[in-house]
């Protein structure tokens, strides 16, 4: 039953014209192309074997190829499906031609006329000799004699970087003949490439320029590059061996788009004149290195892809850089844009090819090879133009520097006095300019150590002037001082009066410090409405105490705005070395602890810390507080 349902599904597919008719060989059918009469079937995961064909189900799952010699890039095998038959005045031997030299994986099923299948191993994985019947540059099979009753046969390719299978069918010797012109086509394309390889590698090895030896490395990958695509690499430089990954469609392209690309910055000198174009060439030589490695891990379809990708980066980067260039006058890069337009249009049809978009043709098969010959000439001419401008601006360089001498000497000697007298301007010009920038650098050094409103120290002075005054005390024996001092009401008269009014206040107050302490003490601001004195000596605490008590009396007093009388109150905290510290820190702390006490008790007074860390009215701990009133006048 189930042999007969298939059957019946069989007869509506061809019923449905659901399959291509089979081929016809005539008498002059030899060289004709056999596309249009071929089916596909896409073998999903891999699944299926030869024996799986006999399947009516399988059957059923081909489709017509409609011409198409390519399915571009798949991570699944195509089995490929082709039935001919002759005509009565036809030949009866035929040879089958497979048109894709650098297929991963190729296998040819011909019927063994007993009922089985005889298979072939072609394509990159197989030797020159063991994947075809005929010394022909590609894979050439010889068919079973074919009758007027259909011969069925079939081919299962793979190849991530791009499925294509051009099919022709030949007789030997037509063959033969045709073989013979393509060879002397090619052959002239080889000389050329050759000998501009040679003749530039001889000048590298005169010149040793960097820009040749990048054009010679990409030439030679160029010409091996195309000896693989057309087959005459497998037939005469490695046929007896499978294709190994260094030779294969991914990782010649790769080194040859590489050296390409390190050719362009050199040329180019995109460094210095187009650093955009630079650095993503740089990225397109890592990205090919990558390609590389990925083909030596076996993963041979994102290599593909990401070479394919690449176009999106390198090729504006080298046009652009080129147009570039031109534009600035540099005209060797007109002669290497006429070679890399050429060279990427050929690269786009290939990789038309590899995607599946265009189908292999007589017309695009040999695109590649013509526009490397004519690139390899134009980019010849580019190097040999680029040489005789570097010969020509040296020349130039050379001349004017000896005119430039010839002047020098005779200025010399014709303006010896002149000279000196320039010499003597210049050095006083040298030492007025050296006096500008020590008092520069003391503007500086006063800036970064005093604060700009009232130019006292500011905070960074006052650590460091304490560090010194603490090291002195030790040695000698003495006693430092530290008083922090906070303005009360200080905020009131910003927000009534302005900034300006409380800059006025900060002033004012900066200078009666100032007044209030001795020569040797040092006042800073530390920062906001916070003042900060020092005093060192042997009787600094006798003197803190003091100048205290004046400051009380004297920042208490009014400061006229204008009309207006401006008041504010101080609180003071004080601690002593080295009674209570013995760094900068802990003594801004102890200070900073009693001028909060202060505060805490009513502000407008004064806290110098006793030995027990409290506030008490003995001689070592004095608290005063005037009766001043506090506020806005």
């Amino acid at each position: 039953m189930r042999q007969l349902i298939s059957s019946f599904i069989l007869l509506l597919a061809v019923a449905g014209g659901a399959w291509a008719s089979p081929m016809v060989l005539g008498s002059d059918s030899s060289g004709a192309s056999l596309n249009r009469h071929v089916e596909l079937l896409e073998d999903t995961g891999a699944q299926l074997s030869i024996g799986d064909m006999a399947d009516p189900a399988v059957q059923t799952r081909f489709r017509p190829a409609d011409g198409r010699a390519s399915v571009g890039q798949s991570r699944n095998p195509w089995w490929i499906k082709l039935e001919l038959m002759r005509s009565h005045d036809a030949p009866h031997h035929w040879w089958l031609e497979v048109g894709a030299v650098t297929l991963l994986d190729l296998q040819l099923f011909l019927p063994d006329g007993q009922g089985g299948w005889h298979g072939r191993q072609a394509g990159e994985r197989a030797s020159f000799a063991a994947g075809r019947d005929h010394p022909y540059r590609r894979a050439l099979f010889r068919l079973p004699p074919v009758s007027e009753q259909p011969l069925t046969l079939y081919l299962r390719t793979y190849d991530p970087a791009g499925n294509s299978f051009p099919l022709r069918v030949w007789q030997v010797a037509e063959l033969d003949r045709v073989a013979a012109r393509e060879n002397l086509g090619l052959g002239l394309i080889y000389g050329v490439i050759l000998a501009l390889l040679l003749y530039n590698l001889f000048i590298l090895f005169s010149l040793r320029d960097s820009a040749y030896f990048w054009y010679v490395l990409t030439t030679g990958f160029a010409l091996v590059f195309i000896l693989s695509m057309t087959g005459h690499g497998a037939q005469y430089l490695w046929p007896g061996q499978a294709v190994p990954f260094w030779l294969d469609r991914i990782t010649l392209p790769s080194l040859w788009g590489l050296c390409a690309s390190r050719f362009t910055q050199t040329l180019l000198q995109t460094r210095r004149h187009v650093p955009w174009a630079h650095w993503l060439l740089s990225m397109a030589c890592l990205v090919y290195v990558a390609a590389i490695a990925l083909t030596a891990l076996g993963l041979r379809g994102p290599a593909a892809w990401i070479i394919a990708l690449l176009s999106l980066t390198s090729i504006p980067a080298a046009l652009g850089s080129a147009l570039i260039r031109w534009r600035q006058g540099f005209f060797p890069a007109l002669l290497y844009l006429c070679g890399y337009g050429l060279v990427l249009g050929s690269i786009g049809i290939l990789l038309l090819r590899a995607t599946g978009v265009l189908q292999p043709s007589a017309l695009n098969a040999y695109v590649f090879p013509l526009a490397v010959a004519a690139e390899s000439i134009l980019f010849s001419f580019a190097l040999a133009y680029r040489i005789q401008l570097l010969k020509r601006e040296k020349n130039v360089a050379l001349r004017q520097a000896d005119r430039e001498k010839t002047a020098r000497l005779a200025l010399a000697q014709a303006n010896a006095d002149e000279l000196q007298s320039a010499v003597a301007r210049r050095t006083a010009e040298l030492a007025a300019a050296n006096a500008r920038l020590q008092l520069r650098e003391q503007e500086l050094q006063h800036a970064a150590f005093h604060d700009p409103l009232t130019e006292l120290p500011n905070r960074r002075y006052l650590v460091e002037r304490t560090g010194s005054a603490l090291a002195s005390a030790e040695r000698h024996g003495e006693a430092v001082a530290l008083l922090l001092i906070d303005l009360d009401h200080f905020k009131p008269i910003n927000d009534r009066f302005g900034h300006d009014a409380g800059d006025l206040m900060l002033q004012i107050i900066a200078q009666r410090l100032r007044e209030q302490v001795r020569a040797g003490d040092t006042v800073a601001r530390l920062g906001g409405d916070e003042f900060a004195v020092l005093i060192c000596g042997p009787d600094a605490e006798l003197h803190a105490r003091e100048i205290a008590g004046r400051l009380l009396v004297a920042l208490a007093q009014p400061v006229l705005y204008g009309a207006a009388p401006l008041n504010v109150t101080i609180s003071i905290g004080g601690a002593l070395y080295p009674q209570h510290a013995s760094t900068f820190t802990s003594l801004y702390k102890a200070a900073d602890e009693m001028l909060y006490k202060v505060k805490a008790r009513g502000r407008s007074g004064s806290a110098v810390c006793g030995e027990d860390g409290e506030l008490s009215s003995s001689a070592r701990l004095q608290l005063d507080v005037l009766n001043i009133p506090s506020g806005l006048g």
